[in-house]
């Protein structure tokens, strides 16, 4: 009997071994998760060390190109994300990658022109893009141009079918990243907004209960395809999302609706680290009494 144990458990070892080999992307995943993350049912939390983030990200996109010619990133709206994009912008991360096999998409859009400050591409523009060695015809930002946010969505869903393919049910990003409002909102898909629960179409306009109000975004289906979603979440007013995020099982917030194939990081700033591992230290001890 234990002898047939040693057997399996050696199997299963040497299937691991070759998994690991033929997914390196795999491989920077389990890395990140054993040596930085704690594991939660809403995914993995991380500490929002943005250097890290780099690291990890260009690791990816890399290992995904050992399997692929090319691979895509939808990128988060929001400030968060702008120390991110300048550390991309810096040489050490731009000669670590072959970024024109990298093609660049958009989670959601501010219906302003992409001169416009409050755009989400104008934010990664200035502080990645422009210094970029990323071809132009790479970076796929969504249309603000068209008289209507309704004809400037279904201009975008071509140009995603154009890259994914005619024939692709729903696009498939290799990585996706999101951050989170003090609402629970994700991309621009907020609390009661009827865009929330659309299941069909892959970029429909939205509304935001602040200005500007016109948005354009990515839908459920298309977020959830993805294999790997990483939430980039700071600031202290968004405390309230978060206990209630990792607390509830049946959370009604948009972000809980987030559930990628593969993986799901929340990289939090200090504070919100802190709350959630609170949490975490809770439910254990609840458990250890219980038993």
């Amino acid at each position: 009997m234990e002898t047939q144990r040693a057997e399996n458990a050696d199997e299963q070892f040497q299937q691991l071994l070759q998994m690991l080999e033929e997914a390196p992307d795999l491989r920077v995943v389990l890395r990140l998760i054993i040596r930085h993350g704690q594991r939660h049912p809403r995914g993995t939390i991380l500490p929002l060390d943005w250097q890290l983030v780099a690291d990890a990200l260009v690791e990816l996109l890399e290992a995904r190109l050992t399997q692929q010619p090319t691979c895509s990133l939808a990128l988060s709206g929001g400030k968060t994300p702008e120390t991110l994009y300048l550390l991309l912008a810096t040489r050490h991360y731009q000669s670590r990658l072959d970024w024109s096999r990298v093609h660049l998409f958009w989670g959601d859009e501010r219906y302003v022109p992409h001169e416009d400050p409050r755009s989400n591409y104008f934010l990664a523009y200035t502080a990645w893009l422009s210094k970029a060695p990323i071809p132009r015809e790479n970076i796929h930002p969504m249309p603000t141009h068209y008289p209507n946010p309704e004809d400037a969505a279904r201009a975008y869903e071509a140009e995603l079918h154009a890259y994914f393919g005619a024939e692709a049910p729903v696009p498939v990003f290799d990585l996706v990243l999101l951050g989170m409002g003090d609402d629970g909102h994700i991309a621009s898909l907020f609390p009661g907004d009827p865009a929330l629960e659309e299941t069909t179409r892959w970029v429909v306009p939205s509304r935001a209960p602040v200005a500007p109000h016109q948005r354009l975004t990515l839908t459920l289906p298309v977020l959830n395809a993805a294999p790997r979603v990483w939430f980039l979440v700071a600031g202290d007013a968004k405390r309230a999302a978060i206990e209630q995020l990792f607390s509830e099982t049946e959370c009604a917030l948009p972000a809980a609706r987030i559930s990628p194939s593969v993986e799901r990081f929340w990289w939090l700033s200090d504070s919100l680290y802190a709350v959630v591992k609170s949490l975490n230290d809770k439910a254990s001890r609840g458990v250890q009494r219980r038993e």
